[in-house]
């Protein structure tokens, strides 16, 4: 069975800083693009990036580019997100998901983690 396990969030100040990690349990997803969805308290899920985990190519959605990294270690099978100059609106749920596909549509990826809290404080 297939995990994906987050970590790396919590409160922060507005302009802060974090960093979330997602480890998947299976070398079997080595070819699967990894991505970041957010989803805010009362709001749709949103797609945050993605990364090709043979390439490293990336993808970024419109709220966070420029502030926002998403980069991959292969060797530990983790996937990152280095959120900069947080937002108070950048308050949400951080999932990572898994999916052959480098796609921004939520429904296209198979492999979810359990998700992470983020809270930016203004």
């Amino acid at each position: 069975q297939v995990h994906l396990v987050e970590s790396g969030g919590g409160l922060v100040q507005a302009g802060g800083s974090l960093r979330l990690s997602c480890v998947v349990s299976e070398r079997s997803l080595d070819s699967y693009a990894r991505a970041w969805f957010r989803q805010p308290p009362g709001k749709e899920r949103e797609f945050v990036a993605v990364i090709n985990w043979g390439s490293g190519t990336t993808v970024y959605g419109q709220s966070v580019n420029d502030r926002f990294t998403i980069s991959r270690d292969n060797a530990k099978n983790t996937v990152y997100l280095q959120m900069n100059n947080l937002k108070p609106e950048d308050t949400a749920v951080y999932s990572c998901a898994a999916g052959p596909l480098m796609l921004r549509d939520s429904t296209r990826y198979k492999y979810w983690g359990q998700g992470t809290q983020v809270t930016v404080s203004s």
